[in-house]
């Protein structure tokens, strides 16, 4: 069964970092985009960064200098490393991959199960 699994979470003081891994596991063909998505509490899920099998990035305006977006092919996975974080850094942070498991198959878009990211003032 094919998963994205988050891990890296936490809670951190304001000005502090932390850095967020995402792996596909399971019998996973191809990659194409990776990315970071979040949602705080009473708001809508919003894009943090982006990045194509090619690492081309895209950021969000709130992180531009802050975050950054990297992948491992290799290990199928993606990373955020997140610093000078600020407290309306917090929400639930979800990964995002368009993943192909066959030959000339489609590709399809899975979200990890989200990982907690709590900035304390």
């Amino acid at each position: 069964q094919v998963q994205l699994v988050e891990s890296g979470g936490g809670l951190v003081q304001a000005g502090g970092s932390l850095r967020l891994s995402c792996t596909a596991s399971g019998s996973v063909l191809d990659i194409k985009a990776m990315g970071w998505y979040r949602q705080a509490p009473g708001k809508q899920r919003e894009l943090v960064a982006t990045i194509t099998k090619g690492t081309t990035t895209n950021y969000a305006d709130s992180v531009k200098g802050r975050f950054t977006i990297s992948r491992d092919n290799a290990k199928n996975t993606v990373y955020l490393q997140m610093n000078s974080l600020k407290p309306e850094d917090t929400a639930v942070y979800y990964c995002n991959a368009n993943l192909q498991f066959y030959y000339n198959g489609p590709f399809y878009n899975y979200w990890g199960q989200g990982t907690q990211v709590t900035v304390s003032s």
